[in-house]
C-alpha cells in the first residue's frame, strides 16, 4: 500500500521517514519530495509498504503524529 505523508517539517529527512515506518512494517520505497532547484524538502513524502495490515497500522498510529515539531497528516496515496 502507497501512504502519501504531509505537513512534514522541512528537515525531516528521508532516513528519519524511513526509520518511523519501518516499526510498523517492511518499507520497500520511501520517497521524500525535493525542489528541483533548491534540493530542499516540498514537505511531503511517499511510503510504500507492500503488507496492507502494517500499512494500515503504520497510518492510525502515525496521522497527526508530532515530528520535528509539525503534525504530520499520512492518508492512501492516488496512484
Amino acid at each position: 500500500m502507497k501512504l502519501l505523508v504531509r505537513n512534514l517539517a522541512r528537515t525531516t529527512t528521508e532516513a528519519q521517514i524511513l526509520s518511523l515506518f519501518s516499526e510498523y512494517g517492511n518499507v520497500t520505497e520511501c520517497t521524500l519530495v525535493l525542489d528541483k532547484e533548491t534540493g530542499l524538502s516540498k514537505g511531503f513524502a511517499f511510503v510504500e509498504i507492500p503488507d496492507d495490515k502494517a500499512a494500515t497500522q503504520a497510518l492510525k498510529a502515525l496521522h497527526h503524529a508530532n515530528i520535528d515539531d509539525s503534525k504530520i497528516r499520512v492518508k492512501h496515496a492516488q496512484n
